[in-house]
């Protein structure tokens, strides 16, 4: 993709990879560059930098803020966010429930993307450690204690009740699936034509003997948890870079340490802030003989305006190593080092088109299994075998509702009733609307078995005067979320019944003679004597069945109507 002339904005900008990306961008003269990063300082320190480096007449803006949470919560800490009940209820809602246009609306990554609209969207932030590195374990060992008092109490307590709800805050799949929701959403939205991401192995490329780790556990669950989401946000870009109306999608994943930002000799910054030093006077030790207090911190005496001073490798995000730590760290058959600005090279290089060897996603689609031929040849004799035992046994093999979503099975089953009472696709187009639901709906008030296959699987059935409904003892639609009763509304019931009730009502039946009329227009589009690979459905694909193939006619609802259609073989 060209970069020139175009908007390029950098999530995590102000890192020690975001700032090569961005040295490497403005090489190309892209029209903007928008430097994003957590905080206002950082964005524009980041944006001052570059301006020294900058020519042509890109413009370089600033923006900042968090990309995981809402529009709302932009001024707050994570402490502040977990500490507040409130917030807590924003952040569970934000995350668990259903992707509705109020929580995509509110997401401080949605309304950022959808007033910037970039071109190309260079995401390096270091997602994995900003999930996993909340540490549910350590959330665990808080909820741990309130569950044991409740036991032995039998009361709740507001302890306990905030620990569950820090512990839902915490759940990092959850987290990273609906950022990724938001991440495609918005994006798709927005038009964006390429995404790459700045992903991570969460070990510096070293396996489980990793002798790097958060606590005594080698390799800490902590570091695994970091791997863990790392590896499952990998795959929901290997999802979305298959989804047709989704941006290019790469991923680069750098497998050792990155370094660095600057050598120098001042502070030595935890959290942003200098190390304070303390002494213990040899008086003030404590006697190991009885019980460690982790919280005492009274035999420890603070140095007052001391802090801590050395010589020190600045690797950015990544952290601050010593003279001692980064030798160790990069020495052969350790992390060993790769350079911010080979990264930003390759990730030019990947957007403008070429072929670095290094996307992830790309590897994952050479080195996993599609298609085969064989099974294509074999997929004939498997359907051929069905259609020969339904005939034996005198069923109809419509759907069961194990695949899902209750959608397919919904469709299947529509499909399978105007098979029942028209046969083709031709005769369904010459009946008008008002007849069709007349037919279907007669059809299931009388064929008791018919009926039954459909309420059995969780499929309920709404009846053509569209007050009325058929149930079994389960309802696959509405979805459970908390509560077994649910207002109906005229809003909710077009919900549901688009969703995965039989809908055998006329303004139904007029939306599948609008189906029907467009498989004809597609067929009619087709030139009766092209006998070329051209067309995947040819004439003969829809015209050679003697009766409405229901696996036909959903699976193209599925790939045009549903926006569902495979991108790669």
């Amino acid at each position: 993709m060209q970069i020139s002339e175009n908007k390029v904005m950098v999530l995590g900008g102000w890192g020690l990879v975001g700032m090569a990306i961005c040295r490497q961008i403005l090489q190309e003269s892209p029209s903007e560059l928008i430097v994003h990063s957590l905080n206002e300082w950082e964005a524009k320190e980041a944006c001052d930098e570059l301006s020294k480096v900058a020519h042509g007449d890109t413009v370089i803006k600033p923006y900042w803020g968090n990309i995981f949470v809402r529009d709302a919560m932009q001024d707050l800490s994570r402490m502040e966010i977990l500490d507040n009940d409130t917030y807590r209820g924003w952040l569970i809602d934000d995350t668990m429930e259903d992707l509705s246009e109020d929580v995509l609306g509110r997401s401080y990554l949605y309304r950022t993307i959808d007033k910037i609209r970039p071109n190309i969207l260079i995401d390096c932030v270091n997602s994995a450690t900003a999930v996993a590195y909340q540490d549910v374990f350590r959330g665990y060992h808080n909820l741990k204690g309130e569950l044991q008092s409740f036991k032995q109490t039998k009361t709740y307590s507001d302890n306990l009740v905030a620990e569950v709800e820090k512990i839902l805050c915490t759940l990092y799949i959850p987290q990273l699936i609906r950022h990724v929701q938001v991440m495609y959403e918005s994006m798709r939205r927005s038009k964006t034509g390429f995404y790459l991401k700045i992903g991570t192995s969460g070990t510096g490329g070293m396996g489980l003997n990793i002798p790097y780790t958060h606590s005594e556990e080698k390799p800490s669950r902590t570091l695994l948890s970091k791997s863990t989401v790392a590896g499952a946000h990998s795959m929901l870009m290997f999802l979305m870079a298959r989804t047709p109306d989704a941006p290019i999608t790469k991923e680069i994943k750098p497998t050792a340490a990155i370094a660095w930002k600057r050598i120098a000799y001042g502070d030595i910054l935890k959290g942003n802030k200098p190390v304070e030093l303390y002494d213990c006077p040899l008086e003030n030790a404590v006697s190991l003989g009885g019980k460690l207090d982790l919280k005492d911190a009274t035999p420890a005496v603070k140095l007052d305006g001391q802090v801590l001073k050395s010589v020190f490798v600045d690797t950015g995000e990544n952290g601050t190593f010593s003279f001692g730590e980064f030798s160790a760290i990069s020495s052969s058959g350790q992390m060993e080092l790769v350079t911010p600005e080979e990264i930003a090279r390759n990730v030019v290089y990947e957007i403008k088109g070429g072929n670095t060897g290094h996307d992830i996603i790309n590897a994952l689609d050479n080195a996993t299994m599609g298609p085969t031929y064989r099974a294509g040849v074999m997929r004939q004799a498997a359907l051929a075998k069905m259609r020969a035992l339904m005939e034996e046994h005198d069923c109809e093999s419509v759907a069961f509702e194990l695949l899902g979503p209750p959608r397919l099975s919904k469709l299947l089953y529509e499909a399978h009733l105007l098979k029942k009472v028209c046969g083709t696709m031709q005769e369904i187009r010459k009946v008008d609307a008002e007849t069709l639901a007349d037919r279907v709906d007669a059809l299931v008030s009388e064929n008791r078995e018919l009926r039954s296959s459909i309420l059995s699987i969780g499929i309920p059935i709404l009846l053509k005067d569209g007050l009325s409904l058929l149930r079994g003892p389960q309802i696959k639609i509405p979805p459970f979320r908390g509560s077994h009763e649910l207002e109906t509304t005229p809003e909710s019931i077009e919900v549901w019944a688009k969703a995965g009730w039989v809908d055998l009502r006329v303004k139904n039946m007029q939306k599948w003679k609008q189906r029907i009329e467009l498989v004809f227009k597609e067929i009619d589009s087709i030139p009766e004597d092209d006998t070329s690979s051209r067309f995947e459905r040819d004439r003969n694909f829809w015209l050679d069945d003697k009766e409405l193939n229901i696996g036909k006619v959903v699976g193209w609802l599925f790939s045009d109507e549903e926006h569902g259609l495979r991108m790669k073989g």
